[in-house]
């Protein structure tokens, strides 16, 4: 079988030490907030797994439709001998990837990145299986810290999908593209997945489902702090909201309290109060057109070779390239 190689970036310590920083920052800030990479703990992954099946949830189907439809041309485009993906590399997605470049006739190595090691491992570890022959070189990395630490022949394709970017405010948008850009050689691409703007019912209706799936994957994210940082959050007593902020284009996912609360963060040696109706934002999800991402493309010093969105325009693939 395919063996793998896995260079380590980020470790636990640096994953316990990041938690401590945000946590401290983001709720001792007015209003409170929390970055949403913290939900990904095993549980919180397995039900953000739950919520891409849902019928409300529409990205994740949409990214998926455009690829069965366009991957062989993104594949023909890019002509990439590496895919470099930033998140799992297990996914239906990543292999529709792959077995394109594959048909193409130039994959070469296969270059997945992410946080988790346990999860990245997992992920190689099916790919080697499932694809044998294929050069793997895994990353252990957060890809706002370690895009330059990515190996790979060239020509790359950089592979961003899921529209995590929406995740990030307009500035670090900026910052990651632009590091994009410096890793990115003559003939190298990007292809990145961003939701696109749709009416607020729609967008709303992805972010709080009827079954309470996305609820409880929202407050999920107390119940990380109660276990890694000794907190006692009341999780029961924080109700899920989604709410469309139409002046900034985006879904803001926010945890309210019920009533009024004290909450003791152990490990940071810290005593938290929130008042009734008191929110903490956990996440933000931008929503993009297609002139959005022009400019911020070309912001960073990249151009938009190919534009691929799915029957209904719920979604956009862009491939963009070095200017």
């Amino acid at each position: 079988m395919t063996t793998a190689a896995v260079d380590v970036f980020h470790t636990a310590d640096d994953a316990d030490k990041a938690l401590r920083r945000d946590a401290r920052q983001g709720l001792t800030a007015t209003p409170k907030w929390l970055p949403p990479k913290w939900f990904y703990d095993a549980r919180g992954s397995e039900l953000f797994e739950d919520i891409t099946r849902l019928e409300e949830y529409y990205p994740t189907r949409a990214e998926r439709e455009i690829l069965q439809r366009y991957a062989g041309e993104i594949a023909s485009r890019s002509a990439a001998h590496t895919l470099v993906e930033l998140g799992s590399g297990s996914s239906e997605k990543t292999r529709l990837l792959l077995d394109a470049l594959r048909a193409n006739g130039t994959l070469r190595q296969f270059v997945p990145l992410d946080v988790s090691e346990s999860a990245l491992r997992e992920a190689v570890e099916a790919i080697a299986r499932d694809y044998p022959g294929l050069a793997i070189h895994a990353v252990v990395g957060d890809f706002t810290e370690h895009l330059s630490r990515t190996p790979g022949e060239a020509p790359r394709l950089v592979a961003f999908l899921g529209g995590t970017i929406g995740n990030l405010f307009p500035h670090e948008r900026a910052t990651f593209l632009t590091e994009v850009r410096q890793v990115l050689e003559p003939g190298e691409w990007l292809l990145l997945g961003t939701d696109l703007v749709k009416d607020a019912e729609t967008l709303v209706r992805a972010y709080d489902d009827g079954q309470g799936v996305t609820a409880a994957f929202n407050r999920n994210v107390l119940t990380v702090l109660n276990r890694e940082l000794g907190a006692d959050f009341p999780v029961e007593d924080f109700e899920h909201h989604a709410v469309w902020d139409a002046q900034h284009e985006w879904v803001e996912m926010r945890l309210r309290a019920t009533r009024a609360v004290s909450v003791r963060v152990e490990e940071l040696d810290l005593q938290l109060s929130f008042e009734e109706g008191e929110e903490i934002r956990t996440e933000i999800s931008s929503k993009f057109t297609l002139q959005a991402l022009h400019r911020e493309m070309a912001a960073a010093g990249m151009a938009i070779d190919s534009f691929f969105t799915d029957p209904d325009g719920l979604f956009g693939l862009s491939l963009a390239a070095p200017q």
